[in-house]
């Protein structure tokens, strides 16, 4: 008898010690992989840095002196407000696990019950909330180029927030929130739709609402600071490695290494094309030519960066250089249109031939990733041409919509006398270069 209960206890005791190693093999199962969080984490500040304050720098060097200081404040603002309806709302809207294929819900309101593992993902859902809120802050910020030197403070974080929550989480759903386009088989790898068609568009449809500015395009409005500028592209440069890499939501070499490596390939030879067409046509090549093709080839490789080798990162870089280029000439030129930093021709243009070139880049004959099952190039074309289309010509008119509707209670433009002023006191008190 004694033998019986010595087993008996004996068996007990060895069941409570290995339950918990037990329990925690089942844990280890369903916890995020330590490696992809600390990358998605890292890539999250590189995208905040792309806004603040690579973007601020990029465009505050292309205004004139009076008006460095407003784009700073416009594109801090921008980030705050963004920010803040990302986390009360935007982020459920596109990105809940229940709703429809056109908006979400409020299951993930003000970031609640995001501690689980996201499905199909090696990373929590907090931490994937916290990567998609840089893109939506980078998204409104980059039509700052459309307005800057004329647009009334009030006016433009009362128009991005409202274009933040109609536009962007709308369509972030759509694409990438398994809304319908999704459905479709639409490709964005990282937001040539979701990202740049919405803010290239939007930005034309501004500048045509808003106006041109005083003198354009008689008076010559040079960039105060093309140093700034460089540097403001070096900042994108880099902070695009976790916008691009990022998004493959993993430590890994055939998503994140690749990814990284077709976009810094796409961005090197697009700056090349540039620098080479300007030397044809003006005769010198130029700091502020060389970053703005570099970044029209970052935004160009975008949404085929999860598609493409580096042979279509290649071509994307030599066909965007070249595209962009003569975009800006027709836009600024042609069709004297003031979309003052290039939004459109750079942002827009790049986005939406990433977007569709990426249907015959993608192909394994040129060291592509292939197609998804069931999908071929034809197919594939299809469903891009279709994502393009709708997004854009949403973006058109909800864009027309809210900046008609904001301007009903806070003006858009400010007067003749602070747009001569200058924005940095007229707005802000303030002055970015004390020159005393």
């Amino acid at each position: 008898m004694m033998r019986f209960w010595a087993k008996a206890v004996s068996a007990a005791t060895a069941m409570l010690v290995t339950a918990p190693a037990f329990a925690q093999e089942v844990v280890a199962e369903a916890a995020p992989d330590s490696g992809d969080t600390a990358w998605i984490l890292t890539a999250s500040a590189l995208v905040l840095m792309m806004t603040l304050p690579g973007l601020a720098l990029f465009y505050g060097g292309l205004v004139r002196a009076k008006n460095f200081l407003s784009v700073l404040v416009q594109c801090g603002a921008i980030a705050a407000i963004t920010s803040l309806i990302w986390i009360v709302a935007g982020y459920s809207l596109a990105f809940s696990s229940t709703g429809g294929p056109i908006i979400g819900n409020l299951q993930n309101a003000m970031f609640a019950d995001m501690f689980a593992m996201r499905e199909g993902q090696s990373i929590g859902e907090l931490v994937f909330g916290l990567f998609q809120m840089t893109f939506a802050i980078i998204t409104p910020a980059l039509i700052v180029g459309a307005w800057v030197e004329r647009a009334r403070f009030g006016w433009v974080v009362a128009f991005s927030a409202l274009w933040s929550l109609l536009v962007y989480v709308p369509v972030a759903r759509w694409v990438w929130g398994n809304g319908f386009l999704f459905d479709l088989g639409v490709v964005d790898f990282a937001g040539g739709i979701v990202v740049h068609t919405t803010a290239g568009v939007s930005a034309l449809v501004v500048a045509l609402m808003l106006g041109k500015r005083q003198g354009f395009p008689r008076t010559l409005m040079l960039p105060h600071s093309p140093s700034l500028t460089v540097a403001g592209a070096g900042l994108l440069w880099v902070g695009w490695f976790g916008f691009n890499g990022g998004s493959a939501l993993a430590a890994s070499d055939e998503g994140a290494a690749t990814a990284i490596i077709v976009t810094h390939l796409a961005a090197s030879v697009a700056a090349l094309v540039w620098l080479g067409l300007e030397k044809i046509k003006v005769g010198k090549p130029t700091a502020v030519g060389f970053a703005t093709g570099a970044v029209a080839g970052l935004a160009t490789i975008t949404p085929a960066s999860g598609s493409v080798g580096p042979i279509g990162a290649i071509i994307l870089g030599i066909v965007d250089g070249i595209v962009c280029f003569y975009a800006v000439r027709l836009i600024k030129g042609k069709l004297q249109i003031d979309d003052s930093l290039d939004v459109f021709a750079v942002h827009g243009v790049g986005g939406i031939m990433g977007s569709i070139l990426l249907a015959f880049l993608a192909s394994e004959a040129i060291g592509g990733n292939g197609y998804a099952e069931g999908m071929t190039m034809g197919s594939q074309l299809v469903a891009q041409l279709v994502g393009v289309g709708v997004v854009a010509a949403y973006s058109a008119v909800v864009t027309l919509i809210v900046g008609y509707m904001v301007s009903m209670i806070l003006p858009m433009r400010v007067s003749e006398e602070h747009e001569r002023d200058g924005l940095d006191i007229s707005s802000h008190g303030e002055r970015a270069w004390d020159l005393d």
